[in-house]
């Protein structure tokens, strides 16, 4: 994936995370991409709010369909497009599908797993690394996350 289709993939992913607002979620989105043709194979947003399932992050929703989609559960030839870096759940998840590649926004200091706090794609004691791409529309993505918590500090949200 060049840098031109990344940034038009992580503008659709940013446009997933804001409909978490619509039911108070954390505005988190990601998009699952085949990485030979570009075609999105699924597109999700943060949902344990809607949901009470405090496993239903962006990431892991999408990796589902993406699979249920494909019919398997190995998706090397895909990219995962995320506006947040992941949490160590959605990290092993990504390493337990063999993702090829992931590339996200806002970097995540107090839980990211793919860089910040953890290191899951690149640790060479697991059975897979992860190509990662960071900081793609990084200021868009904290911006939108910035938003979301300053509002509910103030009660607008």
């Amino acid at each position: 994936m060049n840098a031109e289709s990344l940034d038009h993939h992580m503008r659709e992913a940013l446009a997933e995370a804001a409909r978490a607002l619509d039911h108070g979620d954390v505005p988190v989105g990601a998009i699952v991409v085949r990485r030979s043709d570009g075609a999105v194979l699924a597109r999700r947003h943060n949902e344990r709010e809607r949901t009470g399932d405090p496993a239903a992050h962006a990431e892991l929703l999408a990796l589902r369909d993406a699979a249920a989609g494909l019919g398997r559960w190995r998706l090397d030839d895909c990219a995962l497009v995320v506006t947040l870096e992941p949490c160590p759940m959605c990290a092993g998840a990504a390493v337990a599908a063999r993702l090829g590649l992931l590339a996200y926004g806002a970097p995540d200091p107090k839980a990211g797993a793919v860089g910040s706090l953890y290191n899951l794609a690149a640790d060479p004691r697991l059975n897979h690394e992860i190509e990662v791409i960071p900081e793609v529309r990084a200021a868009e993505s904290a911006a939108l996350l910035r938003a979301f918590f300053e509002g509910r500090r103030t009660g607008r949200s």
